[in-house]
């Protein structure tokens, strides 16, 4: 049966007619069209890269590797200078996933920084008010406590040289790109009175020019602190006081106790195999990494490569793979320190099982997958940088403030914004609907407890060395970012810029919608795709800045995805 939606009949005729001529004849493999552009923008290196949306963020990486730094040093001075460059998702009042990859035989680590619930958060709290920009949706802050434990376990600079380059870069000023400068307005038309004295030019009476030089005074004199005494002048100290009074004075529910209670935890990563290869990405609360190896164990019964990457067949196997892991992501996933989490997730054997269930020639109604259960949105202002250093230490970091500029609230006297994380959580247990409410039990709201998170740093070796480094900012299209990037690469033989640039694809099971980066989809693929009973959409996806190891040559080549902008650079 053909699922087909509400469309004028002639419509559902020519989808008819075109379901009938594809069961008639064998799949029709189109040729990939290239996204790649006519000038390369990929950089080459030998002895370290960095990329990332914010061409600021990645020269002060570049630099500390220059200065002997290793990619966690370089990585810590990104994340801080990004807080100040790229405050969309650059923060120090959000969180975030860091992967590490030590190389030398040494088994890569994930440093847990999610953010948690505030000990006066409550199972219902958001049933009857989910406004997303508000004190209210703000959970405890983790980056800087991430940032302190990377320093601590693989660190080789002093912490005050990481963090002084976003200091002055606060203090005393950068220059605006074109990008940043229509971020700010954009957001500054949309803010309160006190958002506007910060992040708007003259209060908000001007818009932000392209060359302007912004100072943010406040967050350089909390990065100075920071910079000078560690995390525990965010966590028990002088910012922790001024965080506090936010919170009160806003109806906010952190507290000192909150704060001063906070842990970053450094856990395994979630390991895989994929045609040869090896894929680590991170656990949950991430749902990324359980979901990534299952989507990838599933299309591993598929020779994707006698299709090429955006043929009909091809993006129908995508669609019903990702289908399946979303909807396993809805049943079970969440703070794996709160609820049991199942091992078959990642198994081949479960994977094989699910590829059974995908026909080829009809798409699955998500609701047979699953009918009791529905899925909700995700912010998608994330953002992800990728850096590699001259002995093969690699890491990949995705951070967040949940939405763009997440909920808007700045701490006064202190200059940063604050996520609104909360809204990651089930937030009406026990109301599942179509519109994508869901209320089961893995990831509602409990003191202490981390938000689940799509965030997907990736790193894939093969036979120990490293191959790629990649992630990407999206809400729940994030893994499926990566996912892409990952089988452009081993399945397709692109090279990193045209992995990055090729179009996209995204289901999350519900709503029950393929979305695709149409400009480059074929007429007749997406005639086929409706024929099979997919209701496909446009959408643009991701911002996966990557790295990918030549392993002839051994040099980094690394590129910025222009979705957004950014840069990336070596030496």
């Amino acid at each position: 049966m053909v699922c087909l939606i509400d469309r004028p009949s002639s419509w559902r005729l020519g989808v008819l007619l075109g379901f009938i001529l594809l069961m008639m004849l064998p799949w029709v493999r189109l040729p990939a069209k290239s996204a790649a552009p006519a000038e390369s923008r990929t950089v080459v290196a030998a002895k370290g890269m960095a990329v990332s949306v914010s061409p600021t963020g990645t020269q002060v990486g570049v630099e500390i590797l220059r200065k002997g730094g290793n990619a966690v040093d370089a990585a810590i001075a990104m994340a801080f200078a990004m807080a100040v460059t790229y405050p969309a998702a650059g923060n120090i009042g959000g969180g975030g996933f860091m992967l590490i990859y030590p190389g030398n035989g040494r088994d890569p680590v994930v440093i847990d920084y999610r953010e948690t619930a505030p000990q006066l958060a409550t199972r219902e709290m958001f049933v009857k008010d989910d406004n997303p920009y508000s004190h209210r949706v703000s959970g405890t802050p983790g980056t800087v406590r991430g940032m302190e434990l990377a320093h601590k376990r693989f660190g080789k600079l002093p912490w005050k040289e990481l963090v002084m380059p976003a200091v002055r870069l606060a203090e005393e000023g950068f220059t605006l790109n074109e990008a940043l400068a229509k971020s700010l307005n954009a957001v500054v038309a949309e803010g309160n009175a006190e958002f506007k004295r910060y992040f708007g030019k003259n209060h908000g009476i001007e818009p932000w020019q392209a060359g302007d030089r912004w100072v943010q005074k406040d967050l350089g004199k909390s990065l100075r602190s920071i910079a000078e005494n560690g995390a525990e002048a965010f966590y028990n100290g002088p910012i922790a006081d001024l965080l506090e009074a936010e919170m009160k004075r806003g109806g906010g529910l952190i507290r000192k106790n909150d704060l001063a209670a906070y842990q970053a935890k450094e856990r395994k990563p979630i390991v895989g195999t994929y045609r040869g290869y090896t894929i680590y990405a991170p656990p949950p609360p991430s749902a990324g990494g359980i979901c990534l190896v299952e989507m990838l164990n599933i299309l591993e019964n598929f020779d994707l490569k006698q299709y090429g990457p955006n043929s009909a067949e091809t993006i129908h196997l995508f669609a019903e793979t990702m289908k399946r892991a979303y909807c396993d992501r809805a049943r079970y996933l969440g703070d794996a320190d709160f609820v049991e989490i199942p091992a078959f997730l990642t198994s081949k054997e479960y994977a094989k099982k699910q590829a059974a269930t995908i026909s080829r020639t009809q798409a699955t109604p998500s609701e047979k997958l699953a009918p009791e259960l529905k899925i909700a949105s995700e912010g998608e202002s994330t953002t992800h940088f990728s850096v590699v250093d001259g002995n093969g230490m690699a890491v990949a970091n995705t951070y967040t403030l949940e939405h763009s500029y997440g909920s808007r609230v700045v701490v006064r006297g202190a200059g940063f914004l604050l996520n609104n994380e909360m809204l990651d959580f089930n937030r009406k247990p026990g109301v599942t609907d179509r519109k994508g409410n869901i209320g089961t039990e893995a990831n509602t709201i409990a003191p202490g407890k981390r938000m689940l998170s799509s965030q997907t740093p990736t790193i894939v070796t093969k036979d120990g060395k490293l191959v790629l480094v990649t992630g990407s900012p999206g809400g729940r299209t994030i893994t499926n970012t990566v996912l892409r990037v990952v089988t452009n690469v081993i399945d397709h033989g692109m090279d990193i810029q045209s992995a990055v640039d090729a179009p996209r694809i995204h289901h999350q099971w519900f709503p029950d919608e393929l979305r695709f980066e149409a400009a480059s989809l074929e007429k007749q693929t997406t005639q086929h795709l409706r024929a099979l009973g997919h209701k496909v959409f446009a959408a643009r996806q991701g911002d996966a800045h990557s790295i990918w190891v030549d392993p002839k040559t051994g040099n980094y080549h690394g590129v910025a995805d222009q979705r957004i902008d950014g840069k990336a650079e070596g030496f």
